[in-house]
């Protein structure tokens, strides 16, 4: 294949249906995920995980900690520092309990799937290890939702530093999906005095790789990757620092970025508004069982 790019191989046949009224867009779940960096001497580089090849969707695809909001941080307010939730909501286009929920959605899924925690006793502190045997039973807690990440956070006499996280970008899975995902990306530095580890049941390697490395990968086919990842890693390549990205955040545009599928000269035209690089034309007489010639391959978003 020419570059990593993933589709799942049944896209052809739900884009048919969608174009001609036999698919109904199911209503997408919010969603976050966090592009963790640490500075090196070449620059930034971002951690990233590769989904287990067994799984079902973008098996073998590298992707960031990220993951669905859990509902009940919506109703239950947080001890939290840094910019207030109304400042959050006005970023997002939500209410404050929506907002709440997706940042504790990013701080949460980083904790769960790398064993970093962005909260720390006070507004001015952050945990400085998260490796004990007490951390990993609750965060094994917090990861089977026995209790909500507000819960713990409560429990542990922590705050939220909503200050550490900066919202990048906003990609929604296209109408033509049967799951779909309203998601954030971040971009925050990973604190000092902590560690990442592959602490999720979905990935089989973690590994901290430069964007431009991990892009010029992608360019070779040799890593896989689901477009909101390679189009964010490209966008990272050119922050000297993780202060940068952090420092660039709040002027990014938050426009959520949607696949759109269309009927042009007898195929079906798949694209990503201001993302040329992703389109494909796909033959409307191609029958249903037959290979897709969307590229397939190795690793995750």
């Amino acid at each position: 294949m020419a570059n990593g790019q993933w589709f799942p191989e049944d896209w052809p046949e739900r884009i048919r249906g969608l174009a001609d009224g036999t698919l109904t867009p199911v209503v997408p779940k919010r969603a976050a995920t966090v592009m963790l960096l640490k500075d090196t001497d070449r620059g930034p580089a971002v951690h990233m995980l590769r989904r287990r090849a067994s799984m079902a969707f973008a098996g073998g695809a590298y992707a960031y900690p990220g993951g669905g909001v859990d509902p009940r941080d919506d109703e239950h307010h947080v001890r939290w520092a840094g910019p207030t939730r109304a400042w959050w909501a006005e970023r997002f286009g939500v209410d404050e309990s929506a907002a709440q929920a997706i940042v504790c959605a990013a701080v949460r899924e980083t904790y769960e799937e790398a064993g970093v925690l962005l909260a720390g006793p006070s507004a001015d502190s952050v945990v400085g290890d998260t490796t004990g045997e007490d951390w990993e039973a609750d965060r094994a807690a917090v990861a089977a939702r026995e209790y909500s990440f507000a819960e713990f956070l409560d429990r542990r006499g922590l705050v939220l530093r909503s200050d550490l996280l900066g919202a990048w970008t906003r990609w929604i899975t296209p109408e033509f999906e049967s799951r779909r995902y309203d998601t954030w990306f971040f971009v925050a530095a990973l604190p000092h005095g902590q560690r990442t580890r592959n602490a999720s049941t979905e990935a089989d390697r973690t590994v901290w790789i430069r964007p431009g490395d991990a892009a010029a990968s992608y360019d070779k086919g040799e890593l896989t990757m689901m477009p909101p990842t390679i189009a964010t890693l490209r966008q990272l390549v050119s922050c000297a620092t993780a202060a940068d990205a952090l420092a660039a955040a709040p002027g990014r545009d938050l426009t959520p970025v949607l696949a759109q599928a269309r009927l042009k000269e007898g195929e079906i035209e798949l694209y990503w508004p201001g993302h040329d690089e992703f389109t494909k034309h796909i033959p409307t007489d191609r029958p249903t069982d037959s290979p897709t010639d969307l590229p397939t391959g190795g690793a995750s978003a």
